[in-house]
C-alpha cells in the first residue's frame, strides 16, 4: 500500500444527480484511512487554477440529499494543452496531493488518463445521466433522471387524456437512447424513437389512427435528442419536432411538442443513484490506497467492480463506431474480442427492451 497523503476528488462534464453522494463516500473513507480529501472545485479548470477546498467529513454531511455538483463542474479545453496539464501538475505537486478520483463521463476519463501518464494515480467514477459509458451496466444519475423524465410524462398524459391531444416529448441521451427508451415503457408511451434502432415512422402513425378508432384519448410518443431529421429544405433538425407536425397532419389528432431539455439533469437523486455512487465511491478509493490507477469504476452483472481506462474508453468508441486508426493496435487479439462481445451485449439490450415497447403499445 502506497503511502497517500492527500487525494484530490473532482466532478467533470455534465452533472448528474449522485455525484455528491459519491464524493461524499470517498473523503469519508480517505479521512478514516488516514488520508486527507481535497475538492478541487469546477473540476479539471479547478485543477488548472488551484481551487480546492478541504473535505472534512463534516464538509461532506448532508450533500448526500442534492441534486447536481456542490464541487462544480466545467468543460475545460485548456485541460487538453500542454501548458494546461503543466498547471494542474503544478497544482498537485504544490498542494501534496497525491492521487485524483474523477467522477463523469467518458470526457472525464479521458482526462483521468492523461493525468495518469504524467504520473498522477487516477481512478475513475462512472457519473452521466446517459448511461453510456459502453463498460459498464449502469452510470450514477441514470435512475433519477429516468424518473423526473416519467413523473414529467405522467403530468402530460393527464392533459393529453383530457383534450384528446397526443404529445411527443423529447428527452436528453446524446447520442444513447436508454432514458427515452425506458421512461417511455414505464410511462406506457406508444412510441419511442431512439438513436440505436430504426424507427418506423409509418406504422407509429397507424398505429395512432387506430387506438383513435378505438376512443384512445391520450397518446404519447417519446423522442431521444439524439434522433434526427430533414427538414423541407434539406437541413438537419431534431426529429421530435418533425414528427409533431406529421402526427397531426395525418391523423387530424392535435399533437403538442415538449422538449425536457436540463430539466432532466437536476433533483433530488434516488435511493438507487445514492447507493450505486456509494458503493462506486468506496471502490475508488479502495483502489487508490492499494496502488492502483487508470482504471474506472463499474457496475458488471450487479457488482462494483473495475476495467482499465483505456479499455473501457476504446470499447466505448467501439460501440458507438467512433474508433480511429490506431485505436485497437494497443490491445491483443483477445481483448479486442472482449470489446465486441461488450457491444454486442448492450445493443442485444437496447434490442431487448425496444422489442417490448412495440409489443405492448397498441
Amino acid at each position: 500500500m502506497k503511502n497517500f497523503r492527500r487525494i484530490g476528488i473532482l466532478t467533470s462534464g455534465g452533472d448528474a444527480p449522485g455525484m455528491n453522494a459519491a464524493v461524499r463516500a470517498i473523503a469519508r473513507k480517505a479521512r478514516k484511512q488516514g488520508v486527507e480529501a481535497v475538492g478541487i472545485i469546477g473540476g479539471y479548470a479547478g485543477l488548472i487554477n488551484e481551487k480546492l477546498i478541504n473535505l472534512t467529513s463534516g464538509a461532506v454531511s448532508n450533500v448526500i440529499t442534492k441534486g447536481g455538483t456542490f464541487l462544480y463542474s466545467d468543460r475545460c479545453l485548456e485541460f487538453k494543452t500542454e501548458e494546461g496539464m503543466a498547471k494542474a501538475i503544478e497544482t498537485c505537486k504544490k498542494n501534496n496531493i497525491d492521487a485524483i478520483i474523477a467522477i463523469g463521463g467518458d470526457g472525464t476519463f479521458r482526462g483521468a488518463t492523461d493525468l495518469a501518464v504524467h504520473g498522477i494515480p487516477t481512478i475513475g467514477v462512472t457519473g452521466t445521466i446517459d448511461n453510456d459509458i459502453t463498460a459498464t451496466d449502469y452510470t450514477v444519475g441514470f435512475d433519477t433522471a429516468m424518473n423526473t423524465v416519467v413523473e414529467i410524462l405522467d403530468k402530460l398524459r393527464d392533459t393529453c387524456e383530457s383534450h384528446a391531444r397526443c404529445n411527443v416529448v423529447e428527452v436528453m441521451g446524446r447520442d444513447c437512447g436508454q432514458i427515452a427508451l425506458k421512461a417511455g415503457i414505464a410511462a406506457g408511451a406508444m412510441a419511442v424513437a431512439i438513436p440505436e434502432m430504426p424507427f418506423n415512422e409509418e406504422e407509429t402513425i397507424e398505429r395512432i389512427k387506430s387506438a383513435k378508432l378505438k376512443a384512445k384519448r391520450g397518446m404519447l410518443i417519446v423522442v431521444s435528442e439524439g434522433v434526427f431529421g430533414t427538414d423541407e429544405n434539406g437541413n438537419k433538425v431534431p426529429y421530435g419536432e418533425l414528427l409533431q407536425k406529421k402526427i397531426e397532419k395525418e391523423t387530424g389528432i392535435e399533437t403538442k411538442f415538449a422538449r425536457l431539455a436540463h430539466i432532466v439533469r437536476g433533483g433530488t437523486p434516488t435511493l438507487r443513484d445514492r447507493l450505486t455512487a456509494s458503493q462506486m465511491g468506496i471502490k475508488a478509493i479502495d483502489l487508490i490506497l492499494e496502488g492502483k490507477s487508470n482504471l474506472v469504476v463499474i457496475e458488471e452483472d450487479g457488482k462494483i467492480t473495475s476495467m482499465d481506462i483505456l479499455f473501457a474508453l476504446t470499447a466505448d468508441r467501439m460501440y458507438k463506431n467512433k474508433l480511429k486508426e490506431g485505436d485497437l493496435d494497443k490491445f491483443t487479439p483477445e481483448q479486442i474480442e472482449e470489446m465486441k462481445a461488450l457491444c454486442e451485449k448492450r445493443r442485444a439490450e437496447i434490442a431487448e427492451l425496444y422489442d417490448i415497447i412495440n409489443d405492448i403499445a397498441l
